[in-house]
């Protein structure tokens, strides 16, 4: 395991995966509606807007963002229903790893479907972003 690899957790008596959830974002589609300000405001928390705008490919990381928001609605199966893609907040840790800030709307909405942690991974390749989200409970 190297640095950017997060401690593994043992699986507990009782745990299970209880939503599974993926997300495939063109990052070259996401350059172009980045020009309208509005999109950045409406889909993204003010600390990922900042996250966004520190980094040398602003549309690569708004990409793997939004593509690990429609991950996690997924694997809730309930889309941006419940929850606005605002609500789904995505932090990273000092080494960059990304991981769900949990609020407390997104709680709620964790609670209904069991889950008490949720686990995120985002990858890059070429034009594209994906992100897996899931659900232990």
């Amino acid at each position: 395991d190297g640095p950017r690899h997060r401690k593994r957790h043992p699986v507990l008596p009782g745990r299970m995966i209880l939503g599974l959830g993926c997300d495939l974002c063109a990052i070259s589609r996401m350059e172009k509606i980045m020009a309208d300000g509005r999109f950045l405001h409406r889909y993204f928390t003010e600390g990922e807007r900042a996250y966004i705008a520190a980094r040398a490919r602003g549309a690569q990381t708004a990409a793997g963002i939004f593509a690990a928001k429609e991950a996690l609605v997924k694997a809730l199966g309930t889309g941006f229903g419940s929850l606005a893609p605002a609500d789904v907040e995505i932090t990273h840790d000092a080494s960059g790893a990304p991981a769900y800030l949990i609020n407390e709307k997104t709680r709620s909405a964790l609670q209904a479907r069991g889950a008490q942690s949720a686990f995120l991974s985002v990858t890059h390749d070429g034009d594209y972003a994906m992100a897996t989200a899931i659900l232990e409970g």
